[in-house]
């Protein structure tokens, strides 16, 4: 009855919802189009034993990714000792020469990891991308949830729930921890970013400034933004939600706008920490992905405790035959693309189009995945006066300062389409809250 109590205010969660902004943008093609994120008041629920159990694949993921990343920019052992292919690393565009030799904060790249997974037909999980460059999506349950709560306080009274209204705690603490001496700032490129919504909603529950390139300037190698009285305030921790590359057109590309000149040379110097550190594209790319269970063995003696996707890359000739042998049911990824574009199945192809994709497959096998197409399970979801269910994934929040803090909620995305696998937002997904029961 309580569930029930919470499903009769999802028309007024989502109108809160939009009362307050909640949105999310896109711009492509030169066009800006801003709209809403629907959310769905059916929970995905998930058992306090099985969310330990990620919880401990999760944090065993991303320890071994932030010590590739080091190594990557360093010695570079798991490319010496053959893990890795050398020009397969140094091909992928997610790489950046600039931060060889140069050592984030307390050796930590990636603060703040979003880990996509869906669990199968089959019972298991699988870990579909790694996000450790700019991860969005937290403050979307956070929010949900606070509206819920609002809306359907009864729900929630006797619910044996983890709170995640702690999302902001784990990650005021993950920019303490790092901090070398100064304000915590979220830079963000402003409101026509897709995720602005989360950029001052987490500036609020966190009480970092919120701040552009802009507000901020490099002085003597230090970061200062100018505070109210027009005094300048030393920064030491910036938590970007801008791109490597338009970070600093000093450093990286000389076109951007929305950076801050030398800001790259102060975080050489240690005398600010970035979240996420730059450079850490070359962990997340998909193709890089294959070889995340071989990192989790080379760099911590363990076997991994989640599992990939089944994952073919045709940069390998053995690899490649499969994928011909197999194409019509695989599913192609591109492995520059984010937000669900550069996806395609091949057995929806027509003749012409699997003609043409073969042929930049052979000439460009470094920009491709293929990977086995995972049946993973169904949620039900609100659709007018009934219930109808539909693909869902989850993106898993790992935050990291002494140790890697998994956040006990989550952000669940479903496909509306009843024939997609593609969840993301951008493609006209909606959201659920994710319920962690406490015992």
């Amino acid at each position: 009855m309580q569930e029930l109590e919470l499903l009769k205010n999802t028309d007024t969660v989502n109108e809160l919802l939009a009362r307050y902004g909640v949105k999310f943008g896109i711009y492509k093609n030169n066009t800006f189009k801003e709209q809403l994120f629907p959310f769905d008041a059916i929970p995905r629920i998930i058992e306090k034993e099985e969310f330990d159990y990620l919880e401990r694949g999760l944090k065993q993921r991303v320890i071994a990714l932030n010590l590739f990343l080091k190594d990557i920019y360093s010695k570079k052992q798991i490319v010496k000792d053959g893990i890795l292919p050398e020009d397969f690393i140094f091909a992928s565009s997610g790489y950046m020469a600039e931060c060889e030799g140069v050592t984030p904060v307390k050796d930590i790249y990636s603060h703040i990891s979003g880990i996509d997974l869906v669990k199968g037909k089959d019972g298991n999980w699988y870990i579909l991308e790694d996000n450790l460059r700019v991860p969005s999506g937290a403050s979307y349950p956070m929010i949900a949830r606070e509206i819920c709560r609002r809306s359907s306080p009864e729900t929630f009274q006797d619910t044996r729930l983890e709170d995640n209204r702690n999302y902001a705690k784990l990650l005021r603490k993950t920019m303490d921890h790092v901090n070398v001496g100064g304000h915590s700032v979220i830079l963000t490129p402003g409101r026509y970013n897709a995720a602005y919504f989360e950029h001052s909603y987490l500036a609020e529950k966190t009480g970092a400034h919120l701040v552009n390139g802009s507000e901020l300037r490099v002085v003597d190698d230090k970061l200062y933004f100018e505070g109210y009285d027009g005094k300048l305030e030393r920064v030491g921790v910036v938590y970007r939600r801008i791109s490597d590359e338009y970070l600093d057109p000093m450093n990286f590309n000389p076109e951007s706008v929305i950076g801050i000149p030398h800001l790259y040379d102060v975080f050489r110097k240690g005398n600010v920490a970035i979240i996420n550190a730059p450079g850490n594209g070359v962990a997340d790319d998909k193709g890089i992905y294959y070889f995340v269970p071989k990192m989790i063995r080379y760099y911590l003696g363990e076997e991994p405790i989640l599992n990939n996707a089944p994952t073919y890359l045709p940069f390998y000739e053995e690899d490649m035959k499969y994928v011909l042998e197999n194409f019509d049911r695989l599913v192609l990824k591109d492995v520059a693309e984010a937000g669900g574009y550069g996806v395609v199945f091949g057995s929806s192809m027509t003749k012409q189009q699997k003609e043409d994709f073969l042929a930049l497959l052979k000439e460009e096998p470094r920009r491709f995945i293929a990977q086995e197409v995972i049946d993973f399970q169904d949620l039900e979801i609100l659709e007018e006066d009934g219930t109808v269910e539909r693909k869902a994934d989850l993106r898993a929040f790992v935050l990291m300062a002494d140790e890697p803090m998994v956040w006990k909620s989550g952000l669940t995305r479903f496909s509306r389409n009843p024939d997609s696998f593609i969840v993301n937002s951008s493609q006209g997904g909606g959201f659920k809250d994710t319920w962690v029961l406490s015992r």
